[in-house]
């Protein structure tokens, strides 16, 4: 399929709503780095972690108040919004305040939240579960479609590496270019460790710029960032968020040719 825009596709925010200060120091951030590099970063964030590895762990402040956050954020930022949802009755509600839905790996063959989401008429982002492969990802492709939806994004997150890891088969990356052609590396899930620190996901964010600038060698045109100010106190993935700082010189690095 022919590439439309040749503007890759940035989507960046925390991992999961902590606060509504945190969502006002994430968003003031991108829209800085949208007017100096002259890009339209997404703003991502999740109103609910309903996969955390352990029941105590934090998840969010739920659909109503969650979606609320947002739409502020977007009202007085202008910011484009991304988010996922994990059941099919939260796809109606979701669509009408968020511009990308997605569907988490783990989901990513729910033939009902796949047409949930696609009758929306939203952009429906769907992650590629970490046991398939990217050839495999033309089936959800198909439901989204024929669904309705307007839009299908494929996201590249990792495959399972034996227990608590994952390792990323770069391949995958012109594999799901040949279902469709907006195609995002998820380049801070992709270094985690699932499961692997006592009762929540452990990782490296260190790894982070190198999997976004291997994914660009591959054909990658989208590059998901979960970001924080201060990683190492984030409620959710807090091993694998890159640094809010560190995030205008890598997208610096992935729009230049």
């Amino acid at each position: 399929m022919t590439e439309m825009n040749t503007q890759p596709k940035i989507i960046a925010g925390p991992c999961v709503i902590e606060s509504a200060e945190l969502l006002d120091t994430v968003a003031r951030t991108l829209v800085d780095i949208n007017s100096r590099l002259g890009v339209d970063i997404i703003f991502k964030a999740s109103f609910d972690k309903a996969n955390r590895t352990s029941i105590r762990s934090f998840r969010g402040p739920g659909i109503d108040k969650g979606l609320e956050m947002l739409a502020d954020i977007k009202s007085r930022y202008g910011l484009k919004l991304l988010t996922d949802i994990h059941e099919s009755w939260q796809a109606e509600h979701t669509g009408q305040v968020v511009d990308v839905i997605q569907i988490p790996a783990f989901l990513c063959r729910q033939t009902d939240l796949l047409v949930a989401a696609a009758k929306t008429g939203r952009t429906v982002n769907v992650k590629k579960a970490q046991f398939l492969s990217g050839n495999d990802m033309r089936y959800p492709v198909e439901k989204a479609r024929e669904s309705g939806a307007a839009d299908v994004w494929l996201t590249e997150r990792g495959n399972i590496y034996g227990y608590n890891n994952l390792v990323v088969d770069f391949r995958n990356i012109p594999d799901m270019k040949e279902i469709t052609p907006t195609v995002v590396m998820d380049c801070t899930h992709s270094v985690q460790r699932p499961g692997g620190a006592d009762g929540k996901t452990g990782g490296d964010r260190r790894f982070v710029p190198m999997m976004a600038m291997a994914a660009k060698a591959f054909g990658a045109n989208g590059y998901f960032f979960e970001v924080h100010p201060d990683p190492d106190k984030g409620l959710s993935d807090a091993a694998n968020m890159l640094r809010l700082d560190d995030l205008e010189d890598l997208v610096r690095k992935l729009i230049t040719d």
